[in-house]
């Protein structure tokens, strides 16, 4: 009998009844769900409170390089440019690029708190250079982007001998903050506050060796049941009342 009740623990251990579990999960979801709101509103009120908003301005310019004096464009030119694209977003990020920027604005930051705040990038098998800043105050990053396109396109020029940079688009004035996302914050709140709240509950439903029903008995101790006793729930008491003896 000892080894049946040992080697019911151990397969205990190991084996957990998914479909009871699928069913405890079933019962418990209204705590789930209230869990999920729960962490979804502190996701939402602690974005909104603690999370300072971050304002994006972009601009973009084209790089034109012309392999010979002649008035027209040839591929390799356009083959040249694409390539030292990535050159030209390289220089945008110098050290003496973001002084420059720094000194005209006046900027209370240093050169790697600005390059921090940069983002460059390039349309696929274009000469097209967009240059992206991101700040708390939206007006003061339009100001920085307009002022690193200025300055990169005098550097780009002198250092990497092309003809011109051309300005595409000046640089954006952000209506709306590009971060943080409030709504994604907030979902992904709620979804944590639920995989949590499953996780626990899951735990708790393993960890559980309690038996509760005759097949438990015969599967955890190896014994039968003969018979059981049912209880009946709901069924009224019955009120004991003294009598009075009257005189």
């Amino acid at each position: 009998m000892n080894q049946d009740r040992t080697h019911g623990i151990e397969n205990d251990e190991i084996t957990i009844d998914v479909t009871e579990l699928l069913s405890v999960l079933w019962s418990k979801a209204r705590i789930i769900i209230l869990v999920a709101i729960l962490f979804a509103v502190a996701a939402f009120g602690g974005t909104r409170i603690f999370i300072t908003p971050m304002y994006t301005s972009t601009t973009s310019m084209y790089m034109l390089t012309r392999s010979d004096t002649s008035s027209s464009l040839t591929t390799g030119d356009l083959q040249t440019g694409t390539q030292l694209t990535q050159d030209y977003m390289e220089l945008v990020k110098s050290r003496s690029v973001l002084e420059e920027v720094i000194s005209v604005l006046n900027l209370d930051m240093t050169a790697d708190e600005l390059e921090s705040t940069i983002t460059t990038s390039n349309a696929e098998n274009t000469r097209i250079m967009s240059i992206s800043v991101e700040n708390e105050d939206p007006e003061l990053a339009k100001e920085i982007a307009d002022a690193l396109r200025e300055a990169a396109s005098v550097k780009i020029q002198d250092i990497m001998e092309i003809d011109a940079v051309n300005t595409i688009d000046e640089a954006s004035m952000p209506q709306e903050p590009s971060s943080p996302s409030v709504m994604r914050n907030t979902m992904l709140g709620g979804v944590l506050g639920a995989i949590l709240a499953i996780g626990v509950i899951a735990l708790i439903f393993i960890l559980d060796d309690t038996i509760k029903t005759p097949d438990d008995v015969e599967y955890y101790l190896g014994l039968n049941v003969l018979t059981s006793i049912p209880l009946w729930e709901g069924e009224p008491k019955v009120k004991k009342t003294r009598k009075r003896n009257m005189r």
